[in-house]
């Protein structure tokens, strides 16, 4: 396969979904359809080459996989479509509407968990393979596949349409937490060998361009693809030829995408000159703030405690309030830092978290408590699911004195 072709079929997947929906009804089957017309795209057009008309070529196709599967002839059906495949007959124009919004807006639908959000937005929305969630997301192509089932079940009755507008907010509020959580597992995975599962925030990235797209008016949105911008023009300097993870402020700043962060940084200035701040919008100057220093000695502190302030006034949680820890001790010193963790240690939400201990071990070591730093590495250490991080806490842990 050409590396042209898994993208294109990517972004012409919520458009044959969303012809086929509209036409037939039913989400479950049309989208078992779009996926076998995305198997045979994905053999054919690397021999074949791109039909002139790609989205005309799929959504003919997939409407024939719909029609046999009803007419419960699909093993004949298959056969002579092998051969009719091979160039769609008096294919119809491109449909002119787009309906990624939709898709994303049924794929969050309230009656879903959030794990299936997740995987049923990959599929329906991104484009992606069973085989391909399961590989991003570590976990066995059984369980994704019974995760989209269950979904598709769940979504059988829905509507294929916006919701009211009196419900669109909430429904955007869930598109974007899932599009937030895709990113947050492709840029830093949860658990296993590597730190980052580019693919996953890659499309994270190109599903919030789309969503921006359909609504440049959403501030909150704009914030979402500012951050995502902003946070992966690091990603080549976090880890080493070897994969072991680098630290922030010791990352090759010259290895940073300066493009992204260009277009991120004037997105969200934008924004927060014309919108009340929310979340994303705050999250994304901060990450402003760091990308923009030179050196890690030049970052402006006090900016960032400020906006992380802010942050904790609209939405408090304990990441927020361990990033607000961390610029304190950066702002009033280690133990301004360490009293402010002292408050928190309470906090259930953060006490099986890795990350309170690995900066109480970083405080402890800038105060010259060796073996206080030691100690926390280790816990931190054993906290965590990601190798990549594990092994860089250990290296800390059991580093020779200076």
């Amino acid at each position: 396969m050409t590396d042209g072709i898994p993208g294109l079929l990517r972004e012409l997947t919520p458009r044959v979904l969303g012809v086929l929906v509209r036409r037939f009804g039913g989400f479950d089957e049309c989208e078992d359809a779009v996926q076998e017309a995305l198997l045979a795209a994905a053999r054919q057009w690397p021999v074949e080459g791109v039909p002139a008309n790609p989205t005309s070529w799929l959504t003919t196709v997939a409407s024939r996989r719909w029609t046999e599967v009803r007419r419960g002839e699909a093993a004949r059906r298959r056969r002579e479509a092998i051969v009719a495949l091979r160039e769609p007959p008096d294919a119809p124009p491109a449909p002119a509407r787009d309906d990624t919004l939709v898709l994303l807006s049924l794929c969050c639908h309230p009656a879903l968990t959030t794990v299936s959000q997740v995987a049923l937005t990959l599929r329906a929305v991104g484009g992606l393979t069973t085989a391909e969630i399961a590989r991003a997301l570590l976990v066995p192509e059984a369980t994704v596949g019974q995760r989209i089932s269950r979904a598709k079940q769940r979504l059988k009755g829905a509507r294929f349409t916006l919701p009211p507008r009196d419900e669109l907010p909430d429904r955007m509020v869930a598109v974007r937490h899932v599009l937030y959580l895709v990113f947050n597992e492709g840029y830093t995975a949860s658990s296993g060998p590597a730190l980052q599962r580019v693919q996953l925030s890659a499309e994270a990235i190109r599903l919030t361009r789309q969503l921006h797209a359909h609504r440049p008016d959403d501030a909150e949105v704009a914030g979402l693809l500012a951050l995502m911008l902003l946070t992966d023009a690091r990603r080549a300097a976090r880890t080493g030829r070897d994969g072991a993870l680098i630290p922030l402020a010791e990352q090759d700043r010259g290895r940073w995408d300066r493009a992204a962060i260009a277009e991120g940084t004037a997105i969200v200035t934008r924004v927060l000159a014309t919108a009340e701040p929310g979340p994303f919008q705050l999250q994304a100057a901060i990450a402003a703030v760091h990308d923009e220093a030179a050196t890690a000695a030049e970052t402006d502190w006090p900016q960032i405690l400020v906006l992380y302030d802010l942050l904790h006034r609209v939405a408090p949680g304990p990441m927020v309030t361990l990033g607000s820890i961390v610029a304190l001790s950066m702002v009033d010193g280690p133990q301004a830092g360490l009293r402010a963790l002292d408050a928190v240690a309470d906090d259930p939400r953060l006490a099986r978290h890795h990350r309170p201990h690995a900066v109480r071990a970083h405080l402890l070591d800038q105060l010259g408590d060796a073996a206080g730093a030691r100690a926390e590495y280790e816990l931190a250490a054993r906290l965590t699911l990601s190798i990549p991080e594990r092994a860089y806490l250990q290296a800390r842990a059991h580093r020779p004195p200076p």
